[in-house]
């Protein structure tokens, strides 16, 4: 039995793309208005709050949630568990969406967004700038990505050659596709060091920050993995490889991370006298416990051996694993965040509606790429005809 990639195939308007499909197009309106009347035009952002729902979301989670390519990556190609390898490709794929997306949320953030070019150009851009690391590196990061998905294409086009070719290079590309995220990851938690006091305490660690965000970015990828897993079987209603064994397994490594990240995190706000705050009973501390509360229920869905065999408890533990995580990233970039001087911020409709068409826009290149690529692993060569029927429904 082969687990091969094979395209979905059905048709491409199906009911979650008509669905979807008007918020993208209100999507791609409003980024139009505010590339062409301003920043102003569209969203709430000030002197005080230079950046906001799409840096702390789009971004900051949206990558987060991108990196299962990454992180099964690591896995497959670093400690060589092939066991994964047919979890890669449809990993990859939302990698590419999320990250490429998340590149188009910063284009929309700059206010001057037609200099961004500028930090190619030496003798122009900032070297001791953490925002030149991390759009550098996640500008290659994308370039990688699509170069690890071309052998997809090129066996959709029938291009044998163009394979060969692309494979004597794949593990240079490989191992700049496992260092890359490493780098600019770690990077978006060292961008809040600088806010210094204006990060409330429980959140701001001048020694720990990238270090939080590198596991977390892990953990968000490794869960990604499992959830959109569990809903793409759900979909295909048993007719696809049953994958539920991997997901069990890559359940137990995102646990022993999670466990790690908790000990830190504790061990951080004890070392440094700051776990009163968690007790303050204030805003601030309420936001800290409804974070650790949903990572702690993840970690004891993952922790036992039973649930990770149940596939409602998997699909569950992941989204709590994925939630726990988000709220520690919108916590110390936005939710935690006071400038101070009288300066608020509150997402206007419109930057709520182009953060929604992120994700719509996602979904719908996901469903068709799936649909005409070969991304998802099939039971057996021949065994087209389940994913046909699967896809009508």
């Amino acid at each position: 039995m082969s687990h091969d990639p094979k395209p979905l195939g059905g048709k491409l308007f199906s009911k979650p793309i008509i669905i979807f499909g008007p918020l993208v197009i209100l999507c791609v309106l409003l980024i139009v208005k505010r590339l062409v009347f301003g920043l102003g035009s569209v969203s709430d952002l000030n002197g005080g709050y230079p950046w906001g729902i799409w840096i702390a979301f789009d971004l900051l989670i949206g990558t987060g949630f991108a990196c299962g390519g990454w992180a099964l990556a690591w896995a497959v190609y670093v400690f060589n568990k092939g066991e994964y390898h047919p979890l890669v490709r449809p990993a990859l794929l939302a990698s590419l969406l999320g990250y490429s997306l998340g590149g188009l949320s910063i284009t929309i953030d700059l206010g001057r967004y037609w200099n961004m070019p500028n930090f190619f150009i030496p003798g122009i851009f900032n070297v001791n700038s953490v925002l030149l690391e991390t759009a550098v590196c996640m500008t290659i990061y994308i370039g990688v990505m699509a170069l690890e998905l071309a052998p997809a294409f090129c066996e959709r086009m029938g291009w044998k050659v163009s394979l060969k070719r692309l494979n004597k290079i794949m593990f240079f590309v490989i191992a700049l596709g496992a260092l890359l995220p490493a780098m600019h990851q770690s990077s978006m938690g060292s961008l809040m060091i600088a806010a210094g006091y204006k990060v409330h305490p429980l959140w701001q660690s001048y020694e720990m920050l990238p270090l939080f965000s590198l596991l977390t970015a892990f953990i968000m990828g490794f869960s990604i993995v499992v959830f959109e897993g569990s809903l793409v079987q759900s979909g295909l209603k048993g007719n696809g490889p049953d994958e539920k064994r991997l997901f069990g397994k890559l359940a137990l490594t995102v646990s022993v991370l999670m466990a790690l990240f908790l000990v830190l995190r504790f061990g951080e706000l004890i070392y440094r006298g700051k776990l009163g705050l968690a007790f303050a009973g204030d805003y601030y501390a309420v936001l800290f416990w409804c974070e650790i509360v949903l990572m702690a229920i993840a970690l004891a869905v993952f922790s036992i051996p039973a649930f990770r065999r149940d596939s409602r408890l998997l699909y569950i533990g992941a989204l709590s694993m994925m939630l726990g995580c988000a709220a520690w990233r919108l916590a110390y970039s936005l939710l935690a965040f006071d400038p101070g001087n009288g300066y608020h911020y509150f997402p206007t409709a419109e930057e709520l509606l182009i953060s929604i068409g992120f994700v719509a826009v996602e979904i719908c290149a996901y469903l068709f790429l799936i649909r005409l690529l070969p991304i998802l692993p099939a039971v057996n060569k021949t065994a087209a005809h389940p994913y046909h029927e699967a896809s009508k429904s």
